[in-house]
């Protein structure tokens, strides 16, 4: 081979590093040859003796080794999990438009916070994958993070390596953030699921949560295999940076990342719809999945001037295609137990395709839902699904149901445990009440592991059945009862693995109280409210003995949620699990909110509404509790100020009514500032 032939030369060290850095550059421009331009001009036979004689030198001369050389895409040992990074800047979700008339809307309020009506925008096919941010510095790939909860993210640069289209260097020596989409072609996504079929292993039921899926896998070996591909949309740090979302997709094509090329710049939003029409069919002729148009305003001086609220960009839109239907026959009605005891109607039908995916069941929502809808087995139906909604009935194709088709009724004792199920008085939901049941403690386990509430990473929803049915988790707070030796001991673990669990379960206890809050699974108290209830309570101690007018008494706590906590708190169970977590030295208690005891706005109650300017509400309503307002979501006549934004509805027609002062946030910072 090569690699001996320079070996045994006088200048051995020398010639080898130039054919190193020769076979690098040969290896980079084909792969992007063959995977991003898809025009190869060698064969896989002499890609592969290249790739061969490379590995073959760096072997021979480890002082060669480098992070970006085309041979470490093939991946590593296993890695032991993902460390979080934060991301440079938000990566925000898109506003979404399901029909044109939304997509004017959306043109018309931009259209009122600019002044004027802006011209030029960039439609680019929506991919269905896994965002992902790529960091560069020095020319070379730094970092790889997926989307996390759009402030952090999950550190995958070793499975981002094995990304044949994602170049390793660059010709860019400023660091430059990039972002974009990892996803699967439908060829990709058949092999993948065939082999998995093969090897009896349970499919993955679409694209998406196959990149997902793969992107997180700890062997880097294995997603190598799988061939991701990726398309880059977006720069979110460079310099300097460029000046129009042309002019970012031009740059990234320069540098050699792979683009979608089925974009266009357009000067009308009526040349935008013609894009979104044009595609409307052609898309499904795509060797990827795509379910609707990304809809940019070009300038970024004005994306600039638009700014963000606190979930999406106001200057971009996801235009999302209607949702696809087919028909199908029911072949059974099942019940799924909830972590909240709610039994669950699901219809299971012929599979069908619909939006891409294989559908083979939906969900019925309730008794009430079922029995408008009146699905029984046997029925001809039409199914629905659009983008990311879950599969629904539509409706039953009365004319094709068989004379003797009887009707779902529903069971009087839950299916999981036998116990007698109950509906609440006003409410159409059935639910078993056994805080034993093992459907129930399935499910509020996998809740309150999970990465919202107390992020147990590694105890996911194959491990807590498992854990189950050997009878070593029995409700939450036995998860922290559970032992190296009998981890260790379970079918595929060893010490390792079972030390690393126990770490994080460990890590878990010093978690905010909020997040506590929230694991609980209490009923109508999502992320939003568990952390507004545990910043006034400050302990969950103090949260358990408040009463329903206490509650009711914390802003934006209703009569219902106020009810659910204390239903929750009064049940004896439940705070004896409580005392089971302070034993284990779970966090119960954080700090308290206190406004400020003086300041311009000392003794005020304020209510924001509508779209503030350059701000998000809870950014606002943080400096507004820093100048010792309360901050109310409700108007009422002992509110002071109504602070209104773009958009504002129902409180600003309410303030007027009742002679409430009303400004806006301009206004407002003029108080604040002692300039009123």
């Amino acid at each position: 081979m090569r690699a001996m032939a320079i070996s045994q030369g006088g200048s051995n060290a020398a010639a080898a590093r130039h054919r190193v850095e020769e076979l690098r550059g040969q290896l980079r421009r084909h792969e992007r040859l063959y995977y991003v331009d898809n025009r190869p001009e060698i064969t896989d036979a002499e890609f592969d003796r290249l790739m061969r004689e490379l590995q073959e030198l760096e072997a021979a001369y480890p002082e060669l080794a480098s992070a970006d050389s085309p041979s470490r895409r093939v991946g590593g040992e296993p890695a032991e999990g993902f460390a979080t990074v934060e991301h440079v800047s938000p990566m925000l979700s898109l506003e979404n438009a399901y029909s044109w008339e939304e997509a004017l809307a959306w043109l018309a309020r931009n259209t009122r916070l600019l002044g004027r009506e802006p011209r030029g925008f960039v439609a680019e096919l929506k991919i269905d994958g896994l965002s992902i941010a790529l960091r560069y510095e020095n020319g070379g790939l730094v970092r790889g993070a997926t989307r996390g909860d759009g402030l952090r993210g999950e550190d995958v640069t070793t499975n981002v390596r094995t990304i044949r289209t994602v170049p390793l260097r660059i010709a860019e020596e400023t660091p430059l953030e990039v972002r974009g989409e990892v996803y699967y072609s439908k060829k990709a996504f058949a092999r993948v699921n065939a082999e998995r079929e093969a090897e009896g292993e349970p499919l993955f039921a679409n694209p998406r949560n196959a990149a997902a899926g793969t992107m997180r896998l700890l062997d880097s070996r294995i997603t190598a295999k799988r061939r991701l591909d990726a398309w880059l949309y977006g720069v979110a740090d460079a310099t300097p940076m460029p000046t129009t979302q042309s002019d970012v997709l031009s740059r990234l094509e320069t540098l050699g990342f792979p683009v979608n090329p089925h974009r266009a710049r357009c000067e009308s939003f009526e040349d935008v719809r013609r894009f979104v029409e044009d595609w409307s069919e052609k898309r499904h002729e795509l060797d990827f999945e795509t379910d609707g148009v990304v809809v940019k305003i070009d300038d970024r001086g004005l994306q600039q001037e638009l700014g963000s609220t606190a979930k999406s960009p106001r200057w971009a839109l996801a235009y999302k295609y209607p949702a696809e239907e087919a028909t199908t026959v029911v072949r059974g009605i099942g019940l799924n137990v909830g972590r909240t005891g709610a039994l669950t109607p699901v219809a299971f039908f012929d599979p069908v395709q619909l939006g891409g995916t294989t559908v083979k069941k939906a969900t019925l929502h309730n008794y009430e839902d079922l029995a408008r809808k009146d699905v029984r087995v046997g029925d001809t139906v039409v199914v629905e699904k659009g983008g990311d909604v879950i599969p629904k009935v539509v409706r039953v194709v009365l004319e094709k149901r068989a004379a003797d088709a009887p009707p779902f009724v529903m069971p009087s004792h839950c299916p999981a445990c036998g116990d007698p199920a109950f509906r609440e008085e006003g409410e159409v939901v059935l639910r078993c009440v056994n805080p034993a049941c093992p459907a129930v403690v399935r499910e509020a386990l996998r809740h309150f592991c999970g990465r919202r509430a107390m992020n147990i990473e590694g105890l996911g929803e194959k491990l807590v059945d498992q854990l189950v049915t050997a009878g070593m988790l029995t409700d939450v707070s036995s998860i922290y009862d559970l032992k190296a030796e009998d981890l260790a001991a379970l079918d595929r673990w060893g010490e390792k693995s079972a030390a690393n669990l126990l770490a994080e379960i460990e890590k878990s206890k010093s978690n905010e109280p909020s997040r506590l809050v929230f694991a609980l699974g209490i009923r109508h108290v999502g992320e939003k409210a568990a952390k507004t209830l545990a910043a006034h309570f400050g302990s969950i101690e103090a949260l358990a003995a408040a009463s329903a007018e206490d509650l009711e008494a914390v802003d934006e706590v209703g009569p219902n949620t106020a009810a659910a906590v204390r239903a929750y708190f009064s049940h004896p169970k439940n705070r004896e699990l409580v005392d089971r977590l302070r034993t284990h030295g779970v966090r119960l208690e954080g700090p308290t909110r206190r406004r400020a005891a003086s300041g311009p706005l000392a003794g005020k109650t304020a209510v924001l509404t509508g779209i503030l300017p350059g701000i998000s509400r809870e950014e606002a309503g943080a400096l507004l509790e820093a100048a010792g307002a309360k901050v109310s979501g409700s108007v009422s006549k002992k509110t002071d100020y109504v602070v209104v934004g773009e958009s504002a509805g129902s409180k600003l027609e309410k303030a007027r009514s009742l002679g409430v002062k009303v400004v806006t946030w301009e206004e407002m910072l003029e108080i604040l500032a002692g300039r009123e």
